[in-house]
């Protein structure tokens, strides 16, 4: 069984290969923001990532002022992922290649394919994950299913009322 993370630890160390060269460290600062926020969708087969990354791209600016910086991640290799978010118009940071054991590492859920017309191979299943500037979760989304996802534009105004109020990690309290 996967082991979901919490508010308040640390992101575990994840490393992909980013689009246009190089790695992307899961929950390191991009572009001078303090923190960053990590979209995980489930590749290229999903019309709702489609639509809710193109959100993200015209989101971004928000969370940018919010000194918050963006990148979204995915298990596609490189030729799907470049292909679905060249066909958005992406700008923000991609990473790719997201292996099953970095899914369970981050506390993913992850499904198999229902049919090769899908895809080809296990994915992970929405989530979002905002890392502070002491390198800790402060938030904390998950999905089992494509259609619950945060709403972009209301996350970017409440990081914006956290940073500027220096509002604590909610839901550490133990069950």
């Amino acid at each position: 069984m996967t082991e979901k993370l919490k508010s308040g630890e640390r992101l575990p160390d994840v490393t992909v290969s980013r689009l246009g060269g190089g790695d992307l460290r899961l929950g390191e600062p991009v572009d001078d923001h303090g923190w960053q926020m990590v979209v995980v969708y489930r590749g290229k087969h999903c019309p709702i990532c489609k639509t809710y990354l193109a959100e993200l791209e015209r989101t971004a600016p928000k969370f940018a002022k919010a000194g918050v910086g963006v990148i979204a991640v995915s298990g596609d290799p490189e030729d799907r992922a470049r292909a679905f978010t060249d066909e958005i118009g992406v700008t923000f940071p991609v990473g790719y290649g997201l292996t099953v054991d970095q899914m369970k590492v981050l506390g993913l859920y992850v499904s198999e394919p229902r049919s090769e017309k899908e895809t080809y191979r296990p994915f992970a299943e929405p989530g979002v994950f905002v890392i502070n500037a002491d390198g800790l979760l402060q938030v904390v989304d998950i999905s089992n299913a494509p259609f619950a996802r945060p709403d972009l534009a209301g996350l970017a105004k409440g990081l914006k009322f956290v940073r500027d109020n220096d509002y604590p990690i909610r839901g550490q309290l133990a069950a």
